[in-house]
């Protein structure tokens, strides 16, 4: 689960990370009443607008820019509440922001130069352990920074046995650069920061830029912060935070019925029960010259009604040509779920794309007889190929 910007915030701040305070607003009203409250509070005079959406970029598509008065806070927070935000992170239409975060300048002049870092915290899938990926290159996109210049990247890996250790700690803040109160500083906030990580169960914190500022404080002027979605039953208040504006409303809309549905971007749909088998299916579909228009895990329990409910969520997607369903029939018996397909298709009426339905194991001779003698038009099949085969030809 992604959290917007001033969320992650206040997760950082409650396990000690210092931030660049602000305050949410939905209106161009609040926006002002908040920057009168943070020039009280902080004695800043310019405030930075950030649209609060669940994407990267935001300032490359004017979703971010500073206010130097409270006239400029209102007409800034008026043009960005209520757009269209498109950034590199996001489909061509774009995001609407419904909220934006009024911050404190941390730019201030001082005895140095402000300096940006990129800092994030996340699982290395190749040895399973947590690390803490930076870079002196905070501000820029970390993709250009591995590409360009991959030398600038470092790398620090948390043993799970002792977690992240002084050295390490150090280690970061002399690799960054950093001498005196600022790299005790970064020490501390790196300390935090892999503790916040750890007990919010979090599958990533990117902290982009990371800023030094001409004061020698180490503050997190960004936070895009991921929940892992598995772990949300021990952080109700967490959960409290989703915003299902941000979410695709089909992947929402599947989560309610219980079907694990991910949007993918092909043309062949997928109703496959098993993730294992789903991502057999999809790598089928690329064999026969198709892309998979979606994830879709039905589960064990493939009746009528929840084939149904797959069937209709496949169909929302325009770009859909055709219907894959591949089902192995383990715990459930393959003829129930035929039946279940057969009903599904007579109680939607009629279905314009082509299905090609291949199931497997207890009763699928049983299945097979009851797909063909249906009257519908639908295509059953026995083997891996043979299904491929005839996606293959209802594509062509």
């Amino acid at each position: 689960m992604n959290l917007h910007e001033y969320q992650g915030k206040e997760v950082l701040s409650s396990f000690g990370v210092t931030i660049q305070r602000g305050i949410v607003a939905q209106t161009p009203d609040e926006a002002v009443a908040a920057a009168k409250k943070l020039t009280e509070e902080t004695g800043t005079g310019w405030h930075v607008i950030k649209a609060q959406v669940h994407a990267g970029g935001r300032g490359k598509g004017g979703g971010v820019k500073l206010a130097k008065n409270l006239d400029e806070v209102k007409s800034i927070a008026n043009d960005i509440i209520g757009m269209n935000l498109i950034t590199p992170q996001t489909s061509a239409e774009g995001k609407k922001v419904h909220q934006v975060l009024v911050a404190e300048d941390v730019y201030y002049p001082g005895d140095s130069e402000p300096e940006e870092y990129y800092i994030s915290v996340l699982l290395n899938r190749a040895t399973g352990k947590n690390m803490v990926m930076y870079s002196t290159e905070g501000g820029m996109d970390i993709e250009t920074v591995a590409e360009e210049t991959p030398h600038l990247i470092f790398h620090e890996e948390i043993d799970p046995a002792t977690g992240l250790l002084p050295f390490q700690a150090r280690k970061i803040a002399f690799n960054l650069g950093l001498s005196g109160q600022a790299f005790k500083g970064m020490t501390r906030f790196v300390t935090a920061l892999v503790k916040a990580y750890e007990s919010s169960d979090s599958s990533m914190f990117e902290i982009n830029p990371v800023l030094k500022t001409s004061d020698d404080k180490i503050i997190a002027v960004d936070a895009k912060v991921s929940i892992d979605d598995n772990a949300l039953f021990r952080h109700k208040d967490y959960l409290a935070m989703r915003d299902l504006r941000e979410e695709n409303p089909v992947e929402v809309e599947a989560q309610a019925m219980g079907l694990n549905y991910v949007d993918l971007d092909g043309n062949v749909g997928c109703m496959v029960n098993g993730a294992g088998l789903a991502m057999a299916t999809m790598d089928l579909i690329k064999q026969a010259g198709g892309e998979p228009a979606n994830f879709l895990d039905v589960g064990g329990t493939a009746d009528a009604e929840r084939v149904e409910a797959a069937f209709k969520l496949i169909l929302k997607d325009p770009a859909v040509k055709a219907i894959l369903v591949n089902i192995f029939g383990g715990i459930v018996r393959c003829d129930r779920v035929a039946q279940g397909i057969v009903d599904a298709y007579k109680n939607m009426g009629t279905i314009n794309v082509p299905i090609i339905v291949r199931l497997q194991g207890t009763n699928a001779d049983i299945a097979k007889e009851l797909i063909d003698n249906s009257g519908l038009d639908v295509q059953s099949a026995i083997e891996f190929q043979e299904a491929a085969d005839k996606v293959q030809a209802v594509l062509a």
